[in-house]
């Protein structure tokens, strides 16, 4: 019974992701999307540039064999025939990881020429989600106006921004955070991810319907309580002092007035 309900998922396209790998630095963010999937069961289909294998070597110590054997199912870069070319083989959407200059600038022109962009222009033609993590900086005008236009179609930038609000504290902690970020944006929660007002202490707040005393006070015009990063910086605002701590100069009493 489970295995005839995999099979119909699978040819209506559910739990079945397809991953793309192309040149830039940072293959390390698709090489842990293939793990994440693993993880959460999800099929994997995996096509890699050659310059995305070149930089497996440089940034890793693995292989581009190895980095395939991660995947479900792995495909030649100029297979065009393969079963991710076609808008009629079901998926959930594709992730480039990391997305260069070069192929996101195919994906948005249209004019693919490998099975990577192909895939992706596959996702945009069929309305599927298409994630990119665009590794690339600084831009100029004819990245922005390609990214732009990618966005128009539908397709979904997602640079790989540090999140150090998460508190990492290795270089994997970052990929990590950033993979769950990507796989958020298809419906997907991966455990590795760390939430906002849910993981992370600086982010939960107590649930109360009662206002709490500094509230009051501030609803009152009173000077907020001490200790609080605001109440802080009010009451240093209140006697003159910056946000530098610099204490304002004495006033000189005027001529012909006694200072007090």
């Amino acid at each position: 019974m489970a295995d005839g309900v995999r099979k119909n998922e699978a040819k209506a396209g559910k739990n079945r992701l397809v991953v793309g790998l192309s040149g830039a630095s940072g293959v390390a963010y698709g090489i842990r999307l293939l793990e994440a999937l693993r993880e959460l069961e999800i099929e994997s289909h995996l096509v890699m540039t050659k310059p995305a294998e070149m930089t497996i070597g440089y940034e890793t110590r693995l292989t581009p064999k190895a980095v395939a054997a991660k995947a479900d199912h792995s495909y030649n870069i100029n297979d065009i025939g393969a079963p991710i070319a076609s808008g009629s083989f079901k998926t959930d959407g594709m992730i480039v990881a990391p997305c260069s200059v070069r192929s996101m600038s195919e994906i948005a022109t249209g004019v693919t020429t490998s099975l990577l962009t192909r895939a992706a222009d596959v996702c945009l033609k069929e309305r599927r989600p298409l994630i990119l993590m665009v590794r690339e900086t600084p831009l100029h005008l004819g990245h922005l106006r390609n990214l732009t236009a990618l966005s128009e179609m539908g397709a979904i930038i997602l640079p790989p921004v540090p999140a150090f609000y998460a508190e990492p504290k290795t270089l994997a902690d970052l990929v990590d955070q950033m993979v769950g970020k990507a796989l958020d944006l298809l419906g997907h929660q991966w455990p590795q991810m760390k939430r906002w007002g849910e993981d992370l202490n600086n982010g939960k707040r107590k649930s109360s319907n009662r206002s709490s005393p500094s509230a009051r006070s501030a609803a009152k015009g009173e000077v907020p309580v001490a200790g609080s990063r605001a109440s802080a910086t009010l009451a240093s605002l209140e006697v003159g002092q910056g946000f530098l701590g610099s204490s304002p100069s004495p006033r000189k009493p005027k001529p012909g007035r006694r200072g007090k």
